[in-house]
């Protein structure tokens, strides 16, 4: 049940390529520590909570990421 949050981060961290956008650039952007940017990008915390996914799943329901741009 981890598909979703490793498709999220793999897609954060695309933009963030085409962006030429480092982790510490992420950081300062939002505010966020360089550590914390580091262990969502790795998986280390952030993830969708297990009964979240698991109601997710039987519904049939997926969280995608999309840039604002192509909305």
């Amino acid at each position: 049940m981890t598909g979703m949050n490793e498709d999220v981060r793999a897609f954060v961290k695309q933009v963030m390529l085409e962006q030429d956008m480092s982790q510490g650039e992420l950081a300062r952007r939002t505010g966020l520590a360089r550590p914390a940017v580091t262990r969502l990008l790795n998986g280390t915390v952030g993830k969708i909570p297990e009964n979240w996914q698991r109601i997710l799943d039987e519904l049939g329901i997926e969280i995608i990421a999309v840039k604002k741009s192509d909305r």
